[in-house]
């Protein structure tokens, strides 16, 4: 562990007041030991900077996914009250919620002999890479209307099931979103792309649920061990792109004006109460929407395959759960034992809610909001649900995924993508990529072990293990 961070319980760690000039609260860090030898001299100080933020509520919090990010670190969550907070487009970040759902079908690996064939299919069906465009277009009316209603207005459209919205975050809409605040430019980026995963670690993946560790809960998200599952992480594309890099260029001109102090200009930010606060949460919410429509989208064009490949009904491949790693919200959370409003950014964390919570599905309202852990092309991926403990340490949030330990550009000049992808086929996972280079970024090897990021939130209790995807085939951007 890094010089000046303080060991605070069974894998947590702080970063102390003064870490950094001016910090207001502590930083607070989940990592055990092993993780603990990955983390950067970066990543901990850009938490300790959080810390220095007007109206920070509780610590600034690293979940063991946590590396170096822009402003804030990616695995970043931080709180800030409703009178005094800001909201900053680094606490976010550039892909506006990025996020990661599932779906079951009744299949089984025995239905799955030809996979090179179906992961083919999905290939050529799912438009992924840089610049790759989709076949719907949303212009005018209609992209306002996406951008207001989210998953439900593409649903309405006939693409998708009733339930699938009710089975989102949000119920994959922030009501707040105004349209009227994403730009032209944003909206032209936007219009070809809805539908598309784009590139980067983005990825659709077919998976068998290899293990249960809690049959009773897993029932309840209607997962069964040894069934095909499919996960979908991808964002907003270049409208949330561009929504970000233009709210940024007004935060940075305006932090002054409302005296806030920055130790880094990654992180320009406006209180919360001010116009251009509330014009970034207006348009990043809509672009959060645009990201739900995205997915669901995608999952439509996924479940046409399904039905014309093996035979199924469109309805048997139902949504577990969708959730959003790039985000601000306004919550309810127990602050000094009161009810207080707070909102909550989340950067490559994801919501954990417990029990009990009304935001929640009424069929998830006693296990706790399921939670989607992506491993990386050649490693497990994880069902968790939210704890009543996540509520009290972390606003409940736990981790997004595994958590890179190296560059793109160091991956690319270590590694062969057809060597990876030769590897992985020799596991019996099969990956498709626009190129060698987009393999090679998001090699196994790139990636913190999944495994022990979802071991140090099941001992810390900000998550509950249910179940473990085994990787079978792999489309990337």
């Amino acid at each position: 562990m890094l010089n000046g961070i303080q060991q605070a319980g069974v894998h947590e760690w702080e970063v102390p007041v003064g870490y950094v000039p001016d910090m207001r609260v502590s930083g607070r860090l989940f990592l055990s030991e092993t993780l603990g030898k990955t983390l950067e001299e970066g990543a901990a100080r850009q938490l300790a900077n959080v810390a220095t933020l007007p109206g920070i509520i509780g610590h600034s919090f690293g979940m063991p996914d946590i590396h170096w990010g822009y402003g804030f670190p990616i695995g970043g969550v931080a709180a800030f009250s409703e009178s005094e907070g800001i909201i900053s487009p680094g606490g976010v970040g550039f892909d506006i919620n990025c996020g990661v759902r599932l779906i079951t079908t009744p299949l089984t690996l025995h239905d799955l002999d030809d996979r090179h064939t179906i992961i083919d299919k999905l290939y050529k069906k799912i438009p992924t890479g840089v610049g790759s465009k989709g076949t719907l277009r949303f212009q005018g009316s209609k992209l306002d209307e996406l951008l207001s209603r989210g998953s439900s207005y593409v649903i309405g459209e006939g693409l998708g099931l009733p339930d699938d919205a009710l089975l989102c975050e949000e119920n994959g809409c922030m009501k707040e979103a105004k349209p009227e605040l994403v730009s032209e430019k944003a909206r032209t980026r936007g219009i070809p792309q809805c539908g598309t995963l784009g590139s980067g670690n983005h990825f659709l993946e077919l998976q068998v649920v290899s293990s249960i560790q809690d049959q009773k809960t897993a029932q309840a998200f209607g997962i069964t061990e040894g069934t095909i599952c499919c996960m979908i992480h991808c964002g907003s594309r270049g409208l949330g792109h561009q929504v970000c890099t233009d709210h940024i260029r007004t935060m940075e001109k305006v932090s002054q004006k409302y005296g806030i102090r920055l130790p880094d200009r990654q992180l320009a930010c406006a209180p919360l109460t001010s116009r251009e606060g509330q014009d970034y949460f207006g348009a990043m919410a809509a672009a959060a929407n645009y990201a739900w429509a995205n997915r669901q989208i995608i999952t439509h064009e996924l479940r046409l395959l399904f039905e014309g490949a093996f035979g199924i009904d469109y309805k048997e491949m139902p949504l577990v759960y969708d959730v959003a790693h790039n985000i601000a919200k306004w919550e309810m959370h127990t602050v000094s034992g009161e009810e207080q409003r707070v909102c909550v950014h989340r950067k490559g964390a994801t919501r954990a809610f417990g029990p009990g919570r009304k935001e929640l599905p009424q069929k998830y309202r006693e296990t706790g909001q399921p939670v989607m852990i992506p491993g990386s092309m050649g490693t497990a991926s994880y069902l968790l649900a939210g704890t009543e403990t996540a509520m009290q340490k972390t606003f409940g949030s736990t981790c997004h995924g595994a958590g890179r330990v190296s560059s793109r550009k160091a991956a690319r000049n270590a590694l062969s993508g057809n060597e990876v992808a030769a590897d992985l086929k020799q596991k019996g996972i099969i990956v498709m990529a626009p190129s060698g280079d987009a393999i090679a970024e998001e090699a196994p090897s790139m990636y913190k072990p999944s495994d022990e990021v979802v071991r140090v939130v099941r001992e810390t209790g900000i998550s509950r293990v249910i179940a473990t995807l085994m990787p079978l085939g792999v489309i990337k951007g």
